[in-house]
Protein backbone atom coordinates (compact mmCIF):
# COMPACT_ATOMS: atom_id res chain seq x y z
CA UNK A 1 0.00 0.00 0.00
CA UNK A 2 1.28 3.29 -0.46
CA UNK A 3 2.64 5.32 2.05
CA UNK A 4 0.53 8.50 2.63
CA UNK A 5 2.43 10.13 5.98
CA UNK A 6 6.16 8.95 6.16
CA UNK A 7 6.19 10.48 9.98
CA UNK A 8 3.62 9.37 11.83
CA UNK A 9 2.73 7.30 15.66
CA UNK A 10 0.23 5.41 16.93
CA UNK A 11 -0.69 5.53 20.59
CA UNK A 12 -2.30 2.56 23.02
CA UNK A 13 -3.91 4.67 25.61
CA UNK A 14 -4.71 3.53 28.86
CA UNK A 15 -5.05 4.78 32.60
CA UNK A 16 -1.26 4.92 33.72
CA UNK A 17 0.28 4.49 30.57
CA UNK A 18 0.81 5.24 26.68
CA UNK A 19 2.92 2.84 24.63
CA UNK A 20 4.31 4.75 21.70
CA UNK A 21 4.97 3.16 17.98
CA UNK A 22 6.94 6.23 16.28
CA UNK A 23 7.22 5.16 12.21
CA UNK A 24 9.87 6.46 10.14
CA UNK A 25 11.58 5.88 7.01
CA UNK A 26 14.07 4.78 9.06
CA UNK A 27 12.54 2.05 10.63
CA UNK A 28 9.99 2.08 13.62
CA UNK A 29 10.39 2.80 17.80
CA UNK A 30 8.57 1.77 20.42
CA UNK A 31 8.74 3.34 24.08
CA UNK A 32 6.20 3.58 26.77
CA UNK A 33 5.61 6.57 28.80
CA UNK A 34 3.32 7.31 31.97
CA UNK A 35 0.39 9.66 32.14
CA UNK A 36 1.19 11.93 34.59
CA UNK A 37 1.88 15.86 32.89
CA UNK A 38 5.51 15.06 33.37
CA UNK A 39 5.91 11.61 31.29
CA UNK A 40 2.96 13.29 28.91
CA UNK A 41 5.57 16.21 28.06
CA UNK A 42 8.37 13.99 27.38
CA UNK A 43 6.34 12.42 24.93
CA UNK A 44 5.45 15.51 23.16
CA UNK A 45 9.25 16.26 23.55
CA UNK A 46 10.21 12.96 21.50
CA UNK A 47 7.27 13.27 18.78
CA UNK A 48 8.49 16.68 17.89
CA UNK A 49 12.05 15.98 18.21
CA UNK A 50 11.95 12.92 15.39
CA UNK A 51 10.35 15.09 13.15
CA UNK A 52 6.68 13.08 13.65
CA UNK A 53 3.77 14.71 12.06
CA UNK A 54 0.52 12.89 12.55
CA UNK A 55 -0.14 10.77 15.79
CA UNK A 56 -3.31 8.68 16.03
CA UNK A 57 -4.67 7.22 19.18
CA UNK A 58 -8.01 4.75 20.13
CA UNK A 59 -10.75 7.14 22.23
CA UNK A 60 -10.39 5.45 25.18
CA UNK A 61 -12.70 6.34 27.93
CA UNK A 62 -12.05 9.74 29.33
CA UNK A 63 -8.15 8.47 29.02
CA UNK A 64 -7.40 10.12 25.71
CA UNK A 65 -8.33 13.87 26.78
CA UNK A 66 -5.39 14.75 28.84
CA UNK A 67 -2.83 13.43 25.89
CA UNK A 68 -4.79 15.29 23.68
CA UNK A 69 -4.62 18.45 25.53
CA UNK A 70 -0.95 18.30 25.45
CA UNK A 71 -0.37 17.77 22.08
CA UNK A 72 -2.75 19.84 20.82
CA UNK A 73 -0.87 22.77 21.12
CA UNK A 74 2.37 21.05 19.64
CA UNK A 75 1.37 21.33 16.32
CA UNK A 76 0.93 17.70 15.20
CA UNK A 77 -1.95 16.35 13.43
CA UNK A 78 -3.67 14.67 15.95
CA UNK A 79 -6.69 12.02 15.43
CA UNK A 80 -9.02 10.48 18.01
CA UNK A 81 -10.22 7.31 16.06
CA UNK A 82 -13.10 5.71 17.13
CA UNK A 83 -12.15 1.54 18.50
CA UNK A 84 -14.60 -0.07 15.98
CA UNK A 85 -12.90 1.33 12.91
CA UNK A 86 -9.40 -0.19 14.03
CA UNK A 87 -10.06 -3.54 15.43
CA UNK A 88 -7.04 -5.51 16.02
CA UNK A 89 -6.42 -8.27 13.38
CA UNK A 90 -6.51 -11.68 14.67
CA UNK A 91 -3.16 -13.21 16.45
CA UNK A 92 -1.55 -12.60 19.47
CA UNK A 93 -2.22 -9.11 21.26
CA UNK A 94 -0.32 -6.39 23.35
CA UNK A 95 0.10 -3.08 23.81
CA UNK A 96 3.31 -2.80 21.47
CA UNK A 97 1.32 -4.21 18.64
CA UNK A 98 -1.71 -2.32 19.32
CA UNK A 99 0.56 0.63 18.63
CA UNK A 100 1.89 -0.54 15.78
CA UNK A 101 -0.88 -1.54 14.04
CA UNK A 102 -2.45 2.09 14.46
CA UNK A 103 0.44 3.63 13.44
CA UNK A 104 0.16 1.55 10.55
CA UNK A 105 -3.20 2.27 9.40
CA UNK A 106 -2.13 5.67 10.14
CA UNK A 107 0.42 5.67 8.15
CA UNK A 108 -1.35 4.72 4.99
CA UNK A 109 -3.70 7.30 5.28
CA UNK A 110 -6.73 4.29 6.38
CA UNK A 111 -7.73 6.43 9.91
CA UNK A 112 -10.44 8.87 10.06
CA UNK A 113 -10.21 11.23 13.44
CA UNK A 114 -13.12 11.83 15.15
CA UNK A 115 -15.27 15.04 15.53
CA UNK A 116 -13.05 16.75 18.07
CA UNK A 117 -14.29 20.28 18.88
CA UNK A 118 -11.78 23.44 19.86
CA UNK A 119 -10.86 23.48 23.87
CA UNK A 120 -13.59 26.06 24.80
CA UNK A 121 -16.05 24.25 23.20
CA UNK A 122 -15.12 20.97 24.98
CA UNK A 123 -14.80 22.80 28.53
CA UNK A 124 -18.68 24.17 27.65
CA UNK A 125 -19.50 20.44 26.99
CA UNK A 126 -18.21 19.71 30.19
CA UNK A 127 -20.56 21.92 32.02
CA UNK A 128 -23.46 21.26 30.13
CA UNK A 129 -23.08 17.56 30.57
CA UNK A 130 -22.34 18.37 34.52
CA UNK A 131 -25.82 20.36 34.40
CA UNK A 132 -27.86 17.25 32.74
CA UNK A 133 -26.41 14.86 35.08
CA UNK A 134 -27.64 17.00 38.46
CA UNK A 135 -31.17 17.78 36.09
CA UNK A 136 -30.98 13.99 36.40
CA UNK A 137 -30.45 13.33 39.94
CA UNK A 138 -32.81 16.19 41.09
CA UNK A 139 -35.78 14.19 39.64
CA UNK A 140 -34.37 11.44 41.47
CA UNK A 141 -34.49 13.17 44.54
CA UNK A 142 -37.95 14.07 44.25
CA UNK A 143 -39.14 10.83 43.14
CA UNK A 144 -37.55 9.63 46.83
CA UNK A 145 -39.54 12.22 48.05
CA UNK A 146 -42.24 10.59 47.08
CA UNK A 147 -41.39 7.51 48.32
CA UNK A 148 -40.78 8.21 51.50
CA UNK A 149 -44.15 10.07 51.60
CA UNK A 150 -46.04 7.13 50.30
CA UNK A 151 -44.25 4.86 52.64
CA UNK A 152 -45.80 7.60 56.00
CA UNK A 153 -49.38 7.29 54.26
CA UNK A 154 -49.45 10.66 52.84
CA UNK A 155 -50.60 11.08 49.58
CA UNK A 156 -49.46 14.77 48.75
CA UNK A 157 -48.34 14.01 45.66
CA UNK A 158 -52.03 13.11 44.15
CA UNK A 159 -52.81 16.79 44.69
CA UNK A 160 -50.10 18.70 44.47
CA UNK A 161 -46.43 18.81 43.28
CA UNK A 162 -44.33 18.01 46.29
CA UNK A 163 -41.37 20.29 45.17
CA UNK A 164 -43.53 23.83 44.56
CA UNK A 165 -43.74 26.44 47.00
CA UNK A 166 -46.69 24.66 48.66
CA UNK A 167 -45.70 21.34 48.39
CA UNK A 168 -42.56 22.18 49.85
CA UNK A 169 -44.14 24.02 53.12
CA UNK A 170 -46.21 21.10 53.39
CA UNK A 171 -44.14 18.61 53.89
CA UNK A 172 -41.53 21.34 56.03
CA UNK A 173 -44.19 21.02 58.45
CA UNK A 174 -44.12 17.51 58.48
CA UNK A 175 -40.60 17.57 59.16
CA UNK A 176 -41.10 19.91 61.77
CA UNK A 177 -43.81 17.63 63.38
CA UNK A 178 -47.37 19.24 62.34
CA UNK A 179 -50.03 16.56 62.64
CA UNK A 180 -53.38 18.50 61.86
CA UNK A 181 -54.20 18.35 58.72
CA UNK A 182 -56.27 21.31 58.28
CA UNK A 183 -52.82 23.76 59.63
CA UNK A 184 -51.29 21.98 57.14
CA UNK A 185 -53.38 22.22 54.00
CA UNK A 186 -53.58 26.17 54.99
CA UNK A 187 -50.54 26.18 53.79
CA UNK A 188 -51.53 25.93 50.56
CA UNK A 189 -50.95 28.82 48.07
CA UNK A 190 -53.27 30.62 44.78
CA UNK A 191 -55.38 28.15 43.32
CA UNK A 192 -54.27 25.79 45.45
CA UNK A 193 -56.15 26.83 48.29
CA UNK A 194 -59.26 26.22 46.46
CA UNK A 195 -58.75 22.30 46.88
CA UNK A 196 -57.67 22.76 50.51
CA UNK A 197 -60.21 20.00 51.44
CA UNK A 198 -58.91 17.51 49.20
CA UNK A 199 -55.21 18.54 50.82
CA UNK A 200 -56.30 17.61 54.31
CA UNK A 201 -57.29 14.50 53.22
CA UNK A 202 -54.20 13.85 51.52
CA UNK A 203 -51.44 15.07 54.37
CA UNK A 204 -53.51 12.95 57.15
CA UNK A 205 -51.07 9.70 57.71
CA UNK A 206 -48.20 8.58 59.83
CA UNK A 207 -44.76 10.33 59.71
CA UNK A 208 -42.26 8.30 61.86
CA UNK A 209 -39.36 10.13 63.60
CA UNK A 210 -36.67 8.12 60.34
CA UNK A 211 -38.91 9.58 58.19
CA UNK A 212 -38.72 13.02 59.16
CA UNK A 213 -35.67 13.04 59.17
CA UNK A 214 -35.33 11.12 55.55
CA UNK A 215 -37.24 14.23 54.43
CA UNK A 216 -35.06 16.78 56.20
CA UNK A 217 -32.19 15.33 54.48
CA UNK A 218 -33.90 15.05 50.88
CA UNK A 219 -34.93 18.67 51.22
CA UNK A 220 -31.06 19.79 51.54
CA UNK A 221 -29.80 17.72 49.05
CA UNK A 222 -32.45 18.93 46.68
CA UNK A 223 -32.02 22.47 47.60
CA UNK A 224 -28.14 22.19 47.15
CA UNK A 225 -28.53 20.56 43.88
CA UNK A 226 -30.86 23.60 42.27
CA UNK A 227 -28.29 25.72 43.61
CA UNK A 228 -25.88 24.07 41.51
CA UNK A 229 -28.48 23.83 38.84
CA UNK A 230 -28.77 27.37 38.31
CA UNK A 231 -24.63 27.89 38.85
CA UNK A 232 -24.06 26.01 36.27
CA UNK A 233 -26.75 27.44 34.16
CA UNK A 234 -25.56 31.00 34.55
CA UNK A 235 -22.04 29.96 33.50
CA UNK A 236 -23.37 28.35 30.36
CA UNK A 237 -25.34 31.76 29.62
CA UNK A 238 -22.46 33.70 29.93
CA UNK A 239 -19.75 31.18 27.78
CA UNK A 240 -22.76 31.26 25.06
CA UNK A 241 -23.41 34.57 24.56
CA UNK A 242 -22.07 34.35 21.12
CA UNK A 243 -23.49 32.18 20.24
CA UNK A 244 -27.10 33.70 21.26
CA UNK A 245 -28.60 34.45 17.76
CA UNK A 246 -28.28 30.50 17.17
CA UNK A 247 -29.95 29.72 20.27
CA UNK A 248 -32.90 31.82 18.99
CA UNK A 249 -33.45 30.06 16.02
CA UNK A 250 -32.86 26.87 17.86
CA UNK A 251 -35.58 28.49 20.24
CA UNK A 252 -38.04 28.53 17.84
CA UNK A 253 -38.58 24.93 16.82
CA UNK A 254 -41.46 23.25 18.86
CA UNK A 255 -40.14 21.12 21.78
CA UNK A 256 -36.97 23.07 21.62
CA UNK A 257 -36.43 25.61 25.03
CA UNK A 258 -33.37 27.73 25.89
CA UNK A 259 -31.68 24.54 27.42
CA UNK A 260 -32.27 21.94 24.82
CA UNK A 261 -30.57 24.44 22.75
CA UNK A 262 -27.57 24.39 24.84
CA UNK A 263 -27.24 21.15 25.52
CA UNK A 264 -27.12 20.87 21.48
CA UNK A 265 -25.46 23.50 20.37
CA UNK A 266 -22.78 22.43 23.45
CA UNK A 267 -22.25 19.31 21.77
CA UNK A 268 -22.37 19.93 18.03
CA UNK A 269 -21.12 23.75 18.03
CA UNK A 270 -22.30 26.54 15.30
CA UNK A 271 -20.45 25.62 12.58
CA UNK A 272 -22.25 23.06 10.18
CA UNK A 273 -19.32 23.36 7.46
CA UNK A 274 -17.36 20.30 9.69
CA UNK A 275 -20.63 18.12 8.98
CA UNK A 276 -20.68 17.38 4.80
CA UNK A 277 -24.14 17.40 5.26
CA UNK A 278 -27.33 16.82 7.52
CA UNK A 279 -27.43 13.28 6.89
CA UNK A 280 -23.49 13.07 8.25
CA UNK A 281 -24.99 15.24 11.24
CA UNK A 282 -27.86 12.37 11.83
CA UNK A 283 -25.36 9.44 11.72
CA UNK A 284 -22.47 11.15 14.22
CA UNK A 285 -25.64 11.92 16.31
CA UNK A 286 -27.17 8.66 16.31
CA UNK A 287 -31.22 9.65 15.44
CA UNK A 288 -31.20 8.49 11.86
CA UNK A 289 -32.18 4.05 11.16
CA UNK A 290 -28.45 2.19 10.59
CA UNK A 291 -28.35 0.16 7.60
CA UNK A 292 -26.73 -3.47 7.31
CA UNK A 293 -27.57 -4.94 4.11
CA UNK A 294 -26.73 -8.77 2.92
CA UNK A 295 -27.26 -10.18 -0.31
CA UNK A 296 -29.54 -7.41 -1.31
CA UNK A 297 -31.66 -8.15 2.24
CA UNK A 298 -32.19 -5.73 5.03
CA UNK A 299 -30.95 -7.01 7.84
CA UNK A 300 -31.27 -4.36 10.72
CA UNK A 301 -32.50 -0.83 10.89
CA UNK A 302 -31.35 -0.21 14.59
CA UNK A 303 -29.93 2.91 15.03
CA UNK A 304 -26.16 3.32 16.09
CA UNK A 305 -25.26 4.64 18.95
CA UNK A 306 -23.84 8.47 18.35
CA UNK A 307 -23.76 11.16 20.26
CA UNK A 308 -25.85 10.34 23.46
CA UNK A 309 -26.15 13.42 24.63
CA UNK A 310 -27.27 15.16 21.84
CA UNK A 311 -29.46 12.07 21.06
CA UNK A 312 -31.44 12.40 24.87
CA UNK A 313 -31.52 15.92 24.29
CA UNK A 314 -33.39 15.66 20.80
CA UNK A 315 -35.38 12.63 21.98
CA UNK A 316 -37.02 14.78 24.69
CA UNK A 317 -37.56 17.93 22.61
CA UNK A 318 -39.13 15.30 20.05
CA UNK A 319 -41.34 14.28 22.87
CA UNK A 320 -42.16 17.99 23.94
CA UNK A 321 -43.51 18.78 20.35
CA UNK A 322 -45.24 15.93 19.82
CA UNK A 323 -47.63 17.33 22.23
CA UNK A 324 -47.61 20.61 20.28
CA UNK A 325 -51.01 21.29 18.70
CA UNK A 326 -51.13 22.24 14.84
CA UNK A 327 -47.64 21.44 14.30
CA UNK A 328 -45.85 19.43 11.14
CA UNK A 329 -43.78 17.64 13.91
CA UNK A 330 -47.04 16.77 15.98
CA UNK A 331 -48.49 15.32 12.47
CA UNK A 332 -45.40 13.48 12.05
CA UNK A 333 -45.33 11.66 15.31
CA UNK A 334 -48.60 10.98 15.31
CA UNK A 335 -48.56 9.69 12.05
CA UNK A 336 -45.76 6.77 12.86
CA UNK A 337 -46.40 6.31 16.23
CA UNK A 338 -50.21 4.35 15.33
CA UNK A 339 -47.81 2.34 12.36
CA UNK A 340 -44.89 1.98 14.34
CA UNK A 341 -44.45 2.61 17.92
CA UNK A 342 -43.89 5.66 20.13
CA UNK A 343 -40.24 5.31 20.47
CA UNK A 344 -39.60 4.70 17.21
CA UNK A 345 -41.46 7.98 16.44
CA UNK A 346 -40.40 10.15 19.12
CA UNK A 347 -36.58 9.33 17.46
CA UNK A 348 -37.91 10.11 14.11
CA UNK A 349 -39.21 13.09 15.06
CA UNK A 350 -35.63 13.90 16.79
CA UNK A 351 -34.31 13.57 13.29
CA UNK A 352 -36.03 15.87 11.76
CA UNK A 353 -35.45 18.79 14.34
CA UNK A 354 -31.91 17.99 13.78
CA UNK A 355 -32.11 18.26 10.20
CA UNK A 356 -34.27 21.35 10.34
CA UNK A 357 -31.61 22.84 13.02
CA UNK A 358 -28.34 21.68 10.40
CA UNK A 359 -30.33 23.70 7.76
CA UNK A 360 -31.21 27.00 9.87
CA UNK A 361 -27.69 26.92 11.34
CA UNK A 362 -25.96 26.89 7.30
CA UNK A 363 -28.14 28.98 5.54
CA UNK A 364 -29.25 31.41 8.31
CA UNK A 365 -32.87 31.02 7.68
CA UNK A 366 -35.19 30.74 10.04
CA UNK A 367 -37.44 27.63 11.43
CA UNK A 368 -41.22 27.25 9.02
CA UNK A 369 -43.65 24.97 10.07
CA UNK A 370 -45.48 22.94 7.45
CA UNK A 371 -48.30 22.80 9.30
CA UNK A 372 -50.28 19.55 10.79
CA UNK A 373 -51.98 18.81 6.93
CA UNK A 374 -48.58 18.44 5.13
CA UNK A 375 -48.92 14.85 4.78
CA UNK A 376 -52.95 15.11 3.77
CA UNK A 377 -51.62 17.86 0.80
CA UNK A 378 -48.85 15.14 -0.11
CA UNK A 379 -51.11 12.16 -0.48
CA UNK A 380 -54.66 13.79 -1.15
CA UNK A 381 -55.18 10.93 -4.02
CA UNK A 382 -54.52 8.09 -1.98
CA UNK A 383 -56.26 9.55 0.83
CA UNK A 384 -59.38 10.12 -0.80
CA UNK A 385 -59.47 6.53 -2.17
CA UNK A 386 -58.55 4.60 1.46
CA UNK A 387 -61.82 6.90 2.76
CA UNK A 388 -64.28 5.81 -0.29
CA UNK A 389 -63.17 2.55 0.40
CA UNK A 390 -63.64 2.11 3.99
CA UNK A 391 -67.21 3.64 3.08
CA UNK A 392 -68.16 1.28 0.22
CA UNK A 393 -67.51 -1.32 2.65
CA UNK A 394 -70.05 0.03 5.11
CA UNK A 395 -72.74 -0.24 2.36
CA UNK A 396 -72.44 3.17 1.59
CA UNK A 397 -72.27 4.45 -2.20
CA UNK A 398 -70.07 7.01 -2.87
CA UNK A 399 -69.43 9.20 -5.55
CA UNK A 400 -66.26 11.88 -4.34
CA UNK A 401 -66.32 15.20 -6.77
CA UNK A 402 -63.44 17.68 -5.90
CA UNK A 403 -64.66 21.35 -5.09
CA UNK A 404 -63.74 24.07 -6.78
CA UNK A 405 -60.82 26.35 -5.55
Amino acid sequence: MEVVYSHCCGLDVHKQSVVACLMTPAGRETRTFGTITAELLVLADWLQATGCTHVAMESTGVYWKPIYNLLETTGLQLLVVNAEAIKKVPGRKTDVKDAEWIADLSRHGLLRGSFIPARPQRELRELVRYRRAMIQERAREINRIQKVLEGANIKLGDVTSVINKSGRAMVTALINGETDPTAIADLARGRLRSKRTALQGAVHGLVGPHQRMLLALQLEHLATLETTIERLTEEVGRRMQADEPALCVADTIPGVGRRIAEDVLAEIGTDMGRFPDAGHLAAWAGVCPGLEESAGKRQSGKARKGNRYVRTALVEAAQAAARTKNTYLSALFHRLAARRGKKRAALAVAHAILVSLYHMLKTGTVYEDLGPTHFDRLHQSAIARRAVKRLEALGYRVSVEKAPA
